[in-house]
């Protein structure tokens, strides 16, 4: 049965358009359908120090695969883009996907957590997810997007990337 799940892309590292635009193909070839897209967003590193900043992006998708095959498949799709992990530490990275939503499933494991468990701390998550799910309503904390980014601390610069979005080339519009 198809699955409704919400994904976060980042790239910091590389040519990070180019990298967000591979990482939709293979998410199209590998992992499902890409029903929606937010706009691409310039921001500010989280959590750590860099120059340079992140392109953002999320993808809503239609899988069917299990929580823990989706979550399998991305790991290799950021490791065929050339994503090394190294630790636990927040880092510049070629391309990172989060699992931000599930079909509305909570889920805790040691290596898999959904919702994504700081995606309410986060503007560089709930702006382009506000996008295109404002309404959406996270099953842990019972608020919309949309209430979550109003109630969001966190000052992160978000902005716009050129006006250009990755769903521009993709097949679903």
């Amino acid at each position: 049965m198809l699955q409704s799940v919400y994904l976060l892309l980042g790239s910091n590292r590389g040519n990070r358009m180019e990298l967000l635009n591979q990482s939709v193909e293979l998410i199209e070839k590998q992992v499902g359908r890409i029903v929606d897209a937010s706009s691409v967003y310039e921001t500010s590193p989280w959590g750590f120090q860099d120059d340079v900043f992140f392109l953002n992006q999320v993808v809503a998708i239609e899988t069917l695969l299990s929580p823990f095959d989706l979550l399998a498949a991305l790991l290799n799709i950021e490791s065929a883009i050339g994503r090394t992990r190294t630790g636990k530490n927040y880092t510049s990275r070629l391309i990172d996907i989060d699992i931000l939503f599930y079909e509305g499933q909570v889920i805790d494991r040691e290596n898999l957590i959904v919702p994504h468990p700081r995606l309410h701390e986060r503007r560089f998550t709930l702006v382009p997810l506000a996008e295109i799910a404002g309404g959406l309503v996270h099953p842990v904390f019972s608020l919309s997007i949309n209430q979550l980014l109003e109630n969001c601390t966190d000052q992160s610069d978000v902005k716009p990337y050129r006006n250009i979005t990755i769903s521009q080339n993709t097949a679903f519009k």
